[in-house]
């Protein structure tokens, strides 16, 4: 069988004719739309800034509206290659259908971060505990949110589980009340020690006037008292006042005598004593 060079070179010619223009013409549209693509997005990112969008909302906005981006561009590509768009789109939704059943645990994810950030139980920057961690609200992205804890740690949580979780939001409320809990012997003049910490409230301006103060016995035992201080204080001061405060308990108690509850040891001994007697 002898070959028809003349036949070939006329086919080729023919099919570069047909598709090739189109080719070129569909590498342009794919180039000068990546680049409007970014110039877009560029934009978006800009004018959300400019009108005050939540900080939380512009990563996940952007992220959706470039995924809208490219699959449009990818529309268009191959609309012009002369693809049936039907057969495209069938071949699209089979292949979405496979992965969306290979990255379930993803699309909860994904779930999970459309609730976070509609229903906004914390922001970036809040202070938060969740999933057995707790840190600072860094980013929420679409599928995870990172927050920095107090040791400088990266901690990258699904959102997934996030969103149905228990978290503990420590940032809401402009104010947070402190509780320490001082166990001291019987043997003390209650109204002097009740004294003693009432000055040291005084003497502090952190500690806000409303809500009052409380000083209170909250336990009583054979053995040992327990007087609770219960405090508030601007969130922002809440952690270096609870440190201060126990020091400061601490050396006011040891300058006024004030005497720490028995040993262990020591009363079981006593019970021993007591025991033993006729």
């Amino acid at each position: 069988m002898v070959l028809d060079i003349d036949s070939i070179r006329e086919m080729v010619l023919n099919f570069a004719m047909l598709y090739g223009l189109k080719l070129v013409v569909a590498i342009v549209i794919l180039m000068i739309g990546a680049w409007v693509v970014r110039r877009l997005n560029r934009l978006l990112q800009s004018l959300m800034l400019r009108k005050g969008v939540d900080e939380s909302l512009r990563p996940f906005l952007g992220s959706i509206i470039n995924i809208a981006l490219w699959v449009l561009l990818i529309v268009l590509v191959v609309a012009q290659l002369g693809l049936e768009m039907t057969s495209f789109i069938a071949v699209l939704g089979s292949a979405g259908l496979a992965i969306g059943l290979a990255l379930q645990g993803s699309l909860s994810n994904f779930a999970g971060g459309v609730l976070i950030l509609t229903i906004k139980p914390f922001r970036v920057g809040d202070f938060i505990e969740a999933q057995g961690q707790m840190g600072t609200v860094h980013l929420i992205n679409i599928f995870n949110t990172v927050i920095k804890t107090g040791n400088n740690q990266v901690i990258y949580m699904p959102n997934g589980p996030l969103a149905s979780s228990v978290v503990i939001n420590y940032s809401v409320e402009p104010t947070r009340r402190m509780e320490l809990n001082l166990v001291i012997s019987p043997e003390n003049d209650l109204a002097a020690v009740k004294r003693i910490l009432q000055s040291l409230i005084d003497s502090d301006p952190r500690i806000l006037a409303d809500p009052d103060p409380v000083i209170a016995v909250t336990a009583f035992t054979e053995y040992s008292l327990t007087i609770s201080m219960r405090l508030w204080a601007k969130k922002e001061e809440f952690w270096p006042l609870n440190w201060e405060m126990n020091e400061r308990v601490k050396i006011a108690f040891e300058e006024n005598g004030v005497k720490a509850p028995a040993p262990i040891q020591k009363r079981e001994v006593v019970a021993v004593q007591q025991n033993s007697r006729p």
